[in-house]
């Protein structure tokens, strides 16, 4: 998969899309404590425009968007996300996740539960995009030595 396709329909369409697939996972990311959606589908959704790039346009030109290196690292920070919000949690006396018990200046307890889920789904979403995308490239067969 390292070169690109010959097809200029495939090439055009993925790169014209894949900007409006990742603005539409941002967006279910932010939005998601309000309806359906969250940190894995916004993931996923992301994930699944650079894996479309990896596919149209091959690994070479994908991996200037997103680097195969970059899986593993940012999977640990967005897991590191994730648990140090609940434990930021117990250390203000909550149990873990429990946003409302922050003692923040400033904010009120609806406030803090907005926050305190919106990096919870962010820490979610790089977690879930990049191991993803990991997995994607794992399995692609191909060597990190080209």
């Amino acid at each position: 998969m390292t070169s690109s396709s010959n097809n200029p329909i495939l090439i055009i369409a993925s790169r014209l899309l894949t900007p409006f697939i990742q603005l539409f996972a941002l967006y279910v990311i932010v939005h998601g404590h309000y309806g359906p959606g969250g940190g894995f589908q916004g993931g996923a959704m992301l994930a699944a425009s650079i894996i479309f790039l990896r596919l149209s346009l091959g690994t070479e030109i994908s991996q200037r968007i997103f680097k195969k290196t970059w899986g593993i690292p940012l999977g640990i920070l967005g897991a590191i996300v994730f648990f140090s919000t609940g434990l930021l949690t117990l250390v203000f006396g909550g149990t873990f996740l429990e946003f409302n018990e922050l003692a923040l200046p400033g904010l009120s307890k609806a406030e803090l539960h907005f926050y305190g889920i919106l990096v919870v789904e962010i820490g979610v979403s790089i977690a879930v995009m990049s191991i993803l995308i990991s997995i994607f490239d794992d399995l692609s067969g191909e060597s990190d030595c080209d």
